[in-house]
């Protein structure tokens, strides 16, 4: 019986030394990500999936950076989630990481540049004191967070910063492949992929290429900012042509869909979520109720209005470039308006909203006859006045009234005063 068990327990050690030997002996994978084009929010949710993968196989990250930059909160997104990564992340500078894409390799842990390649050139823009302490104090953590010079980080952002054979004052810092490794910005410098993985120990690795999927890819396109800007100009243009054509057609449609692309792209890229969806489509229901059932323009109409601004503000998470780019909007749709605006006078809106209609002698109305000037003058009442009936005065037929009982015929009668076009009339007494 004890024979058994050392034979049981000789078989359990063998067969977890067996699996430590074969789990210690498998390559390392390492997941490539590559940050090209421009730095906006679609590719932080690329980056994070990547991370999620590399997490669950216990592998390690590189992100391929050749950028000259982007969204400035798109790469402080990417920023915190390398910080949050469970997975050792390499950053590789191929040819430059610039502007927001030198915030993002200052972010990891390792660094190696390509010879001949560059990081910095961070200045925001707009460039205000606001903007310029938030970037460089953004720059100066993830330095300090590796360990790296924050003075050099902070450079890249504020041009009053000078460092002494670097940058001069009134110039932002840009660092070559060199400098880099000689300020101890860079870990090393390495020619191609594999180099930078051998210099960093991972000699079995094996490579896996991420990509972004066509999703991913399309969120990219939407969030991009110049297609961002156009896909919401557009939106407001097609609502405004549709304003100015009778029923609903073509333009209207088309800027529904330009507007679904938009909030659609940013949802896709996790920079909003449903509530944002649900007050964009009130706000629309409330506008469309407002120009096709509801009479006027009123309550409805406003609400829609808030509703459609508020979701646009909420989508673009950043109020300085929502204000922006619905100034863009807005001067663009003003002046669509002012080129429209004898179409838009003619248009079903405009006539809910504005009370058009007019009595015009073209259109069969006159205005009131004053009949002030028959008060005192006599005439003949040439129909019995019941107390209404007819009288000739001054050769002229007028409708008249008596002021009180029944008027034979032929009877003289004087006017006694007048009421728009009431006259009314007195039997003349003879003496």
């Amino acid at each position: 019986m004890k024979q058994k068990a050392r034979m049981l327990t000789g078989f359990v050690v063998c067969l977890l030394v067996l699996t430590f030997s074969i789990t210690a002996s498998a390559a390392r994978i390492v997941y490539t990500l590559p940050i090209q084009g421009e730095i906006e929010p679609g590719l932080a949710a690329f980056v994070a999936r990547g991370l999620a993968l590399a997490e669950r196989n216990h592998g390690v990250v590189l992100l391929e950076i050749n950028t000259f930059g982007g969204r400035v909160d798109a790469a402080t997104e990417i920023k915190d989630l390398i910080f949050r990564a469970g997975v050792p992340v390499i950053a590789y500078v191929s040819e430059r990481a610039w502007s927001a894409g030198a915030l993002i390799a200052l972010s990891a842990p390792r660094i190696a540049m390509a010879p001949g390649s560059s990081m910095g050139a961070a200045e925001p823009r707009p460039m205000e004191e606001k903007t310029v302490s938030a970037l460089r104090a953004e720059f100066e953590s993830a330095a300090e967070r590796w360990g790296r010079d924050r003075r050099l980080a902070g450079a890249m952002v504020d041009a009053s910063v000078v460092i002494e054979g670097l940058s001069e004052q009134g110039k932002i810092l840009t660092l070559s492949a060199q400098d880099a490794l000689e300020y101890g910005m860079a870990d090393l410098l390495a020619g191609s992929v594999h180099e930078v993985l051998t210099s960093l120990g991972y000699e079995d690795y094996e490579l896996e290429e991420l990509k972004p999927h066509w999703a991913e890819n399309v969120a990219r396109l939407l969030t991009n900012s110049t297609i961002s800007s156009l896909l919401l100009t557009l939106g407001f243009l097609g609502l405004v042509f549709e304003i100015t054509s009778p029923g609903w057609g073509v333009p209207g449609t088309g800027g529904i869909i330009c507007l679904a692309l938009f909030f659609g792209g940013r949802y896709a890229a996790g920079l909003m979520g449903w509530e944002v969806i649900l007050l964009f489509m009130g706000g629309l229901i409330l506008l469309l109720l407002e120009l096709f059932v509801i009479p006027g323009f009123g309550a409805a109409g406003i609400l829609g209005i808030l509703g459609l601004m508020g979701s646009i503000v909420l989508a673009f998470g950043d109020l300085q470039t929502a204000l922006i780019n619905l100034s863009i909007v807005l001067v663009i749709t003003i002046l669509a308006v002012v080129l429209l605006w004898k179409r838009i006078t003619q248009s079903r809106f405009w006539k809910r909203i504005v009370l058009s209609h007019s009595e015009t002698p073209q259109a069969g109305y006159r205005a009131p006859v004053d009949l002030g000037h028959l008060v005192g003058k006599q005439g003949v009442a040439i129909t019995p006045l019941r107390p209404a009936g007819t009288c000739v005065i001054d050769d002229q037929r007028y409708d008249v009234v008596s002021d009180g009982g029944f008027v034979t015929a032929n009877t003289r009668v004087e006017v006694v005063h007048t009421e728009g076009t009431r006259v009314v009339v007195r039997e003349v007494k003879e003496d």
